[in-house]
């Protein structure tokens, strides 16, 4: 794409962005390039359009930027910037007065990032996918059924049933506990979810009960609905994307269901990731007119949660970047001074 083609698809995202108004070659020569003339923008409007970037809904009105175009802009042209100081200051005083209380923490993550943002945020505190598995065992319970009792570093986990093959008798059961406990022992929960293909078809007779208790792991470390946090619901109502029926009905239709939310803000990375789904064809998993900014926060090898921002394709993506950004760092700097205050305790 010409350094020209991309000037002007970056103005149309741009001015779409702020003003929700499809953008006409005028607009950008009188406001943008005034160097160009009139006729040269309505060719290279024309061409971006061909090229899939632009809509038009009337042949004598402005352009809109496609899924495409967003997609393009966040990767290639969006320039970033920095949050003010008063809204880093709003985030850190509003972080450190309940720092030590996790749950109000998580609470406070997504309404700051709502507030900040001007749309619905959702917030997934860490998991348990960081535990040590120290052993692992498998109870004989009769009638194809079996306990499966976890030991960690900081807990027993003994509340899960998992099913056995119908002949396999209980000193068959202890045989395979055995076994699949040193399969286990020394990795984190969420590594001993992801044991690959190839190492389980060593276990032969014993596979159907190693895929049990990898799907009782899963289930330990998904995140439970009590876990998603949504803030800033009614903040769709200020864009007018949801003036349209069918935009609201696909947007509640995903925030009424918390799995599905988890489904898609979860991650599982080691540090500050940021990630970007846009709907409309462009991501089957996020309906409609919707696109989902993602954010999960590790320090110190510990995951700190999963926060997301849901909201219109027309989302102020530089912005909510920024606010994520600044949110990630706000919550190591926590982690850290926590971690100092525990060692500075030790001496």
């Amino acid at each position: 794409m010409s350094d020209r083609k991309r000037k002007i698809l970056q103005i149309v995202v741009d001015e779409y962005i702020n003003t929700a108004v499809p953008v006409s070659s005028k607009s950008i020569t009188e406001k943008h390039l005034t160097g160009v003339s009139s006729a040269t923008v309505r060719n290279e409007l024309a061409s971006l359009e061909e090229l899939g970037y632009l809509t038009q809904f009337h042949t004598s009105g402005g352009r809109v930027p496609s899924p495409q175009a967003y997609r393009f802009y966040i990767e290639e042209l969006m320039q970033k910037s920095d949050l003010s100081a008063s809204d880093l200051d709003y985030i850190r005083q509003t972080f450190s007065r309940r720092s030590n209380d996790v749950e109000h923490l998580i609470k406070d993550v997504a309404k700051v990032i709502s507030e900040l943002t001007d749309y619905t945020s959702v917030g997934i505190g860490p998991h348990d996918g960081e535990e040590t598995i120290r052993s692992l065992a498998l109870l004989y319970c009769g009638e194809r059924r079996a306990l499966l009792v976890i030991v960690t570093g900081e807990r027993i986990l003994r509340d899960s049933f998992i099913d056995i093959p119908e002949d396999m008798q209980k000193e068959d059961l202890e045989k395979a506990s055995a076994v699949i406990s040193k399969l286990f022992e020394g990795k984190s929960l969420s590594q001993a979810k992801e044991v690959e293909t190839g190492v389980l078809e060593e276990f032969g007779q014993y596979r159907q009960v190693v895929d049990e208790v990898i799907d009782a792991l899963k289930a330990y470390t998904a995140p439970r609905e009590e876990d998603v946090v949504l803030s800033g619901a009614d903040k769709i109502f200020n864009h007018p994307e949801y003036e349209d029926v069918e935009n609201v009905k696909n947007f509640l239709s995903v925030i009424s269901d918390k799995d599905k939310i988890a489904e898609l803000i979860e991650g599982d990375e080691d540090e500050i990731q940021i990630s970007v789904r846009i709907g409309s064809g462009e991501d089957a998993e996020v309906p409609g007119d919707c696109s989902v900014v993602t954010a999960t926060y590790a320090a110190g090898g510990k995951n700190l949660g999963t926060y997301g921002v849901i909201g219109p394709i027309r989302m102020d993506y530089t912005k909510v970047i920024s606010v994520l950004e600044s949110v990630g760092k706000a919550l190591e700097e926590i982690a850290r001074n926590k971690k100092k205050e525990h060692s500075d305790k030790d001496e």
